[in-house]
């Protein structure tokens, strides 16, 4: 079983896209992708599976790149202020999914509540492009940076935090290709 956490720096940067990329460049792993929300997308369940691939939501993105399951997730809300419960989502979740799954999870919040064998963070837009508040906690978590460029490229240590060993960044031409260097890394976490 792997999991792998995609978040990002904003809305729009391309957390889709990628995921979408990873499940096209690791057919074997015959992923289930879940995209987990806050946002009301109009289903009366906290966990909907789609079952059209197509290019009409992220979740229909995903099975047209080769995902063996695509579910939208929104955990409850409970308190004042209102807090999302993400154990009983994930508790729901992984009773729906199996302990056996290849899992993608499409998030910046779902870190705080479980570790993923790799985290890849999407930052888009520049330096002063509205940031999500999420994705400074998030960014602690991330195995490696992912960005649009013009070409493709790595930098094997262009991610450098104190007291860590630096991590990768990759430039990819277009989200959805992964890069052969990008593969070839991903395949050695698992």
């Amino acid at each position: 079983m792997a999991i792998v956490v995609v978040g990002g720096s904003g809305r729009g940067v391309g957390k889709t896209a990628l995921v979408c990329g990873l499940i096209a460049a690791l057919p074997e792993l015959r992923w289930t992708a879940v995209k987990i929300t806050t946002d009301d997308h109009g289903q009366a369940k906290p966990i909907w599976e789609e079952t059209a691939p197509g290019q009409q939501s992220d979740t229909a993105r995903y099975l047209a790149a080769g995902a063996a399951r695509a579910l939208l997730a929104t955990p409850p809300v409970h308190g004042h202020p209102p807090t999302p419960d993400f154990p009983a989502l994930l508790n729901d979740l992984w009773s729906k999914i199996g302990p056996e799954a290849n899992v993608f999870f499409e998030s910046n919040s779902i870190l705080g509540h479980l570790r993923p064998d790799l985290c890849l963070m999407v930052h888009g837009g520049g330096d002063h492009a509205p940031r999500k508040p999420s994705f400074a906690s998030a960014l602690r978590h991330a195995d490696a940076m992912v960005a649009h460029a013009n070409a493709d490229r790595t930098i094997a240590d262009g991610l450098r935090r104190p007291g860590e060993e630096p991590k990768p960044i990759f430039y990819l031409a277009a989200l959805e290709r992964v890069s052969p260097e990008m593969a070839a890394w991903l395949r050695l976490g698992f």
